[in-house]
């Protein structure tokens, strides 16, 4: 899945808010870009997962070594 571009739209309203004297909004998207890599980071991670084959992702153990 692409979902980079929506950094790419980031980057562009934050040159746009700097550009026109609006500190706080290009902060505030600075925030919201670095939410933005967090999902998408996790949205690969369990997409990468899935197509692995993971099923104990959760990093639970079952404790189950062998039949007793």
């Amino acid at each position: 899945m692409r979902s980079d571009w929506i950094l790419d739209v980031l980057v562009d309203l934050r040159s746009f808010a700097l550009s026109n004297n609006l500190p706080a909004l290009a902060e505030q998207l600075d925030d919201t870009a670095i939410v933005a890599l967090s999902e998408i980071a996790a949205l690969k991670e369990r997409t990468n997962g899935q197509a692995h084959g993971d099923r104990n992702t959760n990093g639970t153990d079952t404790g189950v070594v062998g039949a007793g």
